[in-house]
C-alpha cells in the first residue's frame, strides 16, 4: 500500500534518487519501430502502452516475467484505492515519482533483472502518466490472453457465484460457437446487485443480457408503448 506517509518516508531515506532529466524513448515509439504485432488490438492512450510494452518485452525475451509483473502490479492497483489516486496526482514531483516507481517495482516482484518492466515505469513516469497504469495493466493482460488462445468470458451477477455454477457455465460456452476451435476459455464473475438478478454474459466482444433488470426495463418500455 502507498501513502504520502509512505512517500515522505522514503524520500527522507533516500533524497539523493530523483527521475533522470534525460529524455527516455518512447515505448509507443519503439513499438512502432519493430514488425512485432500482438495478437489482438488494444486501444486508448493505456493501449498505446500495453502495445508498445508487449512489443518490447517480446523483442527482450522477458514476456514471461513481465506478463507476471504487470499481473501484480494489476492486484495492487486493484486493492489499493488510495495508491490509483497518488498516481492520478498531478502534482507530483521528481522525487515523487522517483519513490513511487521504486515502490511500484518491488510491488512487481523480481525485476531486478527485468529492464523492461523497469523502463516502462520509468516511461510512465517521465510522460507523467503513472495515472494510467492500471488500465495498461489490463490492457497488456488482453493481450496476454489473446496470445495464449484464451478467450475472456465475464458473468455478471447479483451475488457471486460458486464453482460449481461457473463450472457448468464454462463446460457449456466451450462447446458452443462462441469459443473457435483450439482456444481456452477464461472465466471471471463479476457481482453487481444493480441487476437485481439472473446473469449478464460477456464472450469476447458478444453479450448476452439474461439479467432480472433488463427483463424489467423491457416490460417497462413495452407497458410505455402501449399507453
Amino acid at each position: 500500500m502507498l501513502s504520502r506517509q509512505a512517500i515522505r518516508s522514503i524520500r527522507a531515506a533516500a533524497p539523493q534518487r530523483t527521475l533522470a532529466r534525460t529524455p527516455v524513448r518512447s515505448f509507443a515509439a519503439a513499438a512502432a519501430a519493430q514488425d512485432v504485432k500482438p495478437p489482438v488490438a488494444v486501444y486508448g492512450l493505456d493501449g498505446t502502452y500495453a502495445t508498445a510494452l508487449y512489443t518490447a518485452a517480446v523483442k527482450s525475451s522477458s514476456l514471461d516475467p513481465t506478463a507476471r509483473a504487470l499481473s501484480a502490479l494489476n492486484d495492487l492497483c486493484a486493492k489499493d484505492t488510495k495508491l490509483v489516486s497518488i498516481l492520478s496526482t498531478p502534482t507530483l514531483s521528481d522525487s515523487d515519482k522517483s519513490a513511487i516507481v521504486a515502490e511500484l517495482q518491488k510491488n512487481a516482484g523480481p525485476t531486478s533483472s527485468n529492464e523492461t518492466v523497469k523502463n516502462f515505469l520509468a516511461t510512465l513516469a517521465e510522460n507523467n502518466r503513472l495515472g494510467i497504469l492500471q488500465g495498461v495493466c489490463e490492457k497488456f493482460g488482453q493481450i496476454m490472453s489473446a496470445s495464449r488462445g484464451e478467450v475472456e468470458m465475464v458473468v455478471t451477477s447479483a451475488q457471486p457465484l460458486d464453482n460449481r455454477t461457473l463450472s457448468r457455465l464454462e463446460s457449456a460456452v466451450s462447446k458452443s460457437a462462441y469459443v473457435g476451435p483450439g482456444k481456452k476459455l477464461k472465466v471471471t464473475n463479476q457481482v453487481n446487485p444493480d441487476i437485481v438478478g439472473g446473469l449478464v454474459v460477456e464472450i469476447g466482444d458478444r453479450t448476452i443480457d439474461l439479467s432480472v433488470s433488463s427483463k424489467i426495463a423491457k416490460m417497462n418500455k413495452l407497458l410505455t408503448d402501449t399507453l
